[in-house]
């Protein structure tokens, strides 16, 4: 009982941060959207506007791309359901949401293996 407890919390843990990791860059973002529309070109520049945010750039790119490889292997051992969903979440929104979203997933798949034995 305890287990099951504990992991309904990692579960909410988890599920609360992949709602924040949509929530909060999308509130940057979408106002971005709104005023510039989808000029990639602009994008780029201002992602790479200097040393801090090229910093930050690039950390994000390759934290996603180690995410994406971890999603799948880690998914595929452990046989998680919806798996395209955080590899998508990924290129979509981000590390922020599809991270704590595989997490989740994950938890969802490591509790249904634990009730069944």
């Amino acid at each position: 009982m305890h287990a099951m407890v504990a992991s309904m919390k990692t579960r909410n843990f988890y599920l609360v941060w992949c709602v924040l990791g949509l929530v909060l860059p999308f509130s940057q973002f979408v106002p971005w959207l709104l005023e510039h529309g989808l000029n990639v070109t602009l994008l780029f520049c201002e992602l790479f506007a200097n040393r801090i945010s090229a910093f930050f750039a690039m950390d994000v790119i390759v934290s996603a791309i180690v995410l994406i490889c971890f999603i799948q292997s880690e998914g595929k051992r452990l046989r998680v359901r919806f798996l395209w969903l955080p590899t998508v979440g990924t290129l979509i929104v981000g590390v922020s949401f599809a991270f704590p979203l595989f997490l989740f997933l994950r938890q969802l798949t490591l509790d249904r293996t634990a009730d069944r034995v």
